[in-house]
């Protein structure tokens, strides 16, 4: 009988009196199955002409089928998968799409198949099989605290690749000896038809017998000898193997990081730097107005259609002023328009001439430049990039289309993937700026002196737009950039405040994001939206400075696109002892107040009576909400949030997700003046916990740019940003912690947890892809 296996699943055999039986082959043997994600993968050998069937058990209990007890199942329920009938070569390979749970891996399960033909229905003989999830992570960088290793799918060339396994998680490896191997990535077609294992890296694969903790298997693949270069290509995929039995072919138990659906890991160029492609510029006229500085790949007579990206400057700002972005994406295949911009009279008219602009240039690519863009305008994959009164009018501009204001005739609202604004004022409010579901970039410097960011003004405050977005939305903040550190004309930064970077510095970070942005949102490379959120301190750019102590960068990412289970954004409800998503919320803390993220005075002078000094997120009016909290350091203080029901079973998500900022010119903030770090801890329905603390991955959370002015103190605005850890961290950091049954979330503060003092905002906490 097969063992009792809970939660697991196993394949049932009907009962016939067989003279064919089928065979199961599986990655050439009989004893494993190599689950790939939801499926399972192997052949099936029998009659040629007969009808197969898999019967697949699911659920504990006794079933019978026609009346006939089946004593292998000892389940009570079934799945039949009907997979037509074997070839003349009598070979059937099998990718069952069903939901299986990873859990299972490493078990030891009972397999059959039932093949009918003609009237009788034969079985194979049933045979006892190991099921592993071939897919896992496997390469990262090692950590020097728990969970010690971060799985990542993107490095820098000249970053070593590391690999890290949790024998926890897959048991049936403690003690046994295998090989790793760096191959280039193949799609699963190129694997199955082509298995053998060639590594790439600079030392050859790696031998590695298992230990029982993460640290004791935890390898240098490569020290940063592979090349990320490939022509316009985000970077060069390659995937890790895991080589059990040490054959040199990817089979029977073997795991891989990669199997192409996308590569285990992605190395990258240094995205500061030009891209491949040779420029060209070319300035003209159309009128009033439709004067344009367009750049685009020289050799674009051979190329296909390129996206299009807008570029709107703002007030006293001129259209040529934008070099360092038009020159990177062009050098990247993209076209590239900075325009003439009508900001003077206000929003409404700089919205006009950005849409009039775009219209403008597709409608006479075949005249501008003698003809040169024709036919290599992409009209469906368009993005608006806008500076100042410009960033807000490109905000308006998409807003007008969205409410049917203005119909363009030479795209439409869907084809416009991304908008993204620098330093953008906010004169019109969410009533006429909204980015509405469109994905939303915004780029703030923390020393700008126009759009200062100052609670004196709503008007003043950048990211008032960025919460009104309801898809992806993302903020990169550079303390020390200025207004005009953003573009490269005139001679001023207009900034203010300590540790200035200027223009140059701006311009090489800017570069270096902006590459993975539009990746990331004009042409779907997903792997590139790490770029966006992982934390600046561990992981950046190549080109983006590290050495310059005055550079600080805070990165903000959410997508609000159905993928996530939110436990709680502090949105329509204000009660502290419960989540918006319905649960209880248990706060051991100094002090506490949940509201709209809005600084309620004019200053950012710390009062009493404002709690939310510094909150520049939302605005007058109301939008996104928060909550703020205070540790005083006389004792350890923790904020629990429940998971409801509903949500407790996190397999299907990748992160636990939220942002934080600290509270500018509070005395618990200023006595430190640091990272902000505490401990996050998941907890099961059984009580089994996982901790993470949050500089485990590099980095805490920001204090405020010591700016003096806009009251008394020093300090800027409170700056989030978003912190993402990985469940299965929280397992290995918790080997007991159950990802199915997570009962709540658990932020604990003070002496024993990092920080001993602190005031902190805490928004949007939610498990998500």
């Amino acid at each position: 009988m097969k063992p009792s296996l809970p939660l697991a699943f196993a394949f049932a055999l009907a009962l016939a009196a067989p003279s064919q039986s089928a065979t199961i082959t599986v990655d050439g043997g009989p004893s494993t199955v190599a689950m790939v994600g939801s499926s399972i993968d192997f052949a099936i050998s029998g009659p040629a002409g007969a009808h197969v069937i898999v019967l697949l058990d699911v659920a504990p209990g006794s079933i019978s089928v026609s009346g006939v007890n089946i004593p292998l199942a000892g389940t009570s329920a079934l799945l039949a998968f009907d997979l037509g009938t074997l070839g003349p070569s009598g070979q059937l390979t099998f990718p069952a799409a069903v939901p299986l749970d990873p859990t299972i891996a490493g078990a030891q399960v009972w397999l059959a198949v039932v093949t009918q033909s003609g009237p009788l229905i034969e079985a194979s003989s049933a045979v006892k099989v190991s099921v592993v999830d071939r897919i896992a992570q496997l390469a990262g960088n090692p950590l020097a605290q728990a969970p010690h290793f971060e799985f990542v799918d993107v490095f820098n060339e000249t970053a070593p690749i590391s690999f890290a396994l949790d024998t926890t998680r897959f048991p049936f490896l403690l003690g046994q000896t295998a090989d790793l191997y760096v191959v280039a990535t193949k799609t699963k077609a190129q694997w199955l038809s082509s298995p053998a294992l060639i590594d790439v890296s600079s030392s050859g694969f790696e031998t590695i017998t298992f230990g029982p903790t993460v640290q004791s298997n935890v390898r240098t693949l490569d020290p940063g000898s592979l090349s990320g270069t490939i022509g316009t290509e985000f970077g060069i995929g390659y995937d890790v193997v895991v080589d059990v039995n040490r054959n040199g072919v990817l089979d029977g138990l073997d795991l891989i990081d990669g199997y192409g659906e996308r590569a285990g890991a992605v190395v990258v160029r240094d995205f500061s730097l030009p891209g491949p492609l040779t420029v060209t510029e070319v300035l003209y006229s159309g009128g009033t107005f439709l004067g344009q500085d367009t750049y685009y790949p020289t050799n674009i007579a051979s190329m296909g259609k390129l996206p299009v990206v807008v570029v709107s400057h703002g007030n006293g700002h001129n259209y040529q002023w934008y070099d360092h972005i038009g020159n990177q994406l062009a050098s990247w295949g993209y076209v590239v328009m900075s325009h003439q911009n009508n900001t003077s009279p206000g929003i409404e008219t700089a919205s006009t001439t950005t849409l009039t602009n775009t219209e403008f240039l597709f409608a006479n690519q075949a005249t501008i430049a003698g003809g040169v863009l024709a036919g290599h305008l992409d009209e469906t994959r368009i993005a608006w990039i806008g500076h100042s009164r410009g960033g807000e009018g490109v905000v308006r501009a998409y807003d007008r289309v969205f409410d049917g204001q203005f119909v363009p005739v030479n795209f439409t609202l869907s084809s416009i993937k991304l908008v993204s604004s620098i330093a953008p004022t906010n004169f019109l409010g969410a009533a006429s700026t909204d980015p509405h579901f469109v994905n939303y970039h915004l780029w703030v410097g923390n020393a700008d002196n126009d759009v200062s960011g100052c609670a004196l003004d709503d008007q003043l405050q950048w990211y008032q737009i960025l919460n009104r977005a309801r898809r992806t939305r993302m903020s990169i903040a550079l303390y020390g950039a200025g207004h005009a550190d953003f573009h490269d004309g005139g001679t001023s930064s207009v900034a203010a405040g300590p540790c200035l970077i200027g223009r140059s510095v701006t311009h090489q970070i800017m570069r270096g994001y902006i590459v993975p942005l539009f990746k990331a949102f004009m042409e779907d490379e997903d792997v590139a939206r790490e770029f966006l959120w992982r934390q600046y301190e561990s992981f950046h750019p190549v080109g983006a400075p590290v050495s310059n102590a005055c550079v600080t960068a805070n990165l903000q990412y959410r997508a609000v696109d159905g993928d996530q289970f939110v436990v709680d954004d502090f949105q329509g409800n204000t009660s502290l002892t419960t989540s918006s998503s319905g649960a209880p919320v248990v706060l051991n803390v100094s002090d506490s107040t949940e509201g709209a993220l809005n600084d309620n005075t004019t200053s950012f002078t710390n009062l009493a009576s404002d709690p939310m000094n510094g909150m520049t997120q939302s605005g007058a009016g109301g939008g996104t909400s928060g909550l703020v909290l205070s540790f005083d350091g006389a004792a350890n203080y923790s904020a629990r949030f429940d998971v409801p029901v509903a949500g407790r079973d996190t397999t299907e998500f990748t992160y636990l997700s939220f942002r934080a900022a600290q509270s500018t010119r509070n005395p618990l903030t200023t006595a430190v003046l640091g990272d902000l770090v505490f401990d996050v801890t998941l907890r099961d329905t059984s009580g089994q916990t996982g901790t993470i603390r949050i500089d485990a991955y590099g980095g805490g959370i920001e204090e405020p740019y010591q700016r003096l002015n806009c009251g008394t103190g020093t300090g800027w605005n409170n700056e989030f940003e978003t912190i993402r850890i990985r469940l299965t961290d929280f397992v290995t950091a918790g080997p007991q912690v159950d990802l199915r049954a997570i009962e709540s979330i658990t932020f604990d503060f003070g002496p024993a947890h990092g920080s001993v003092q602190g005031r902190i905002g805490l928004d949007d906490i939610e498990f998500t892809q």
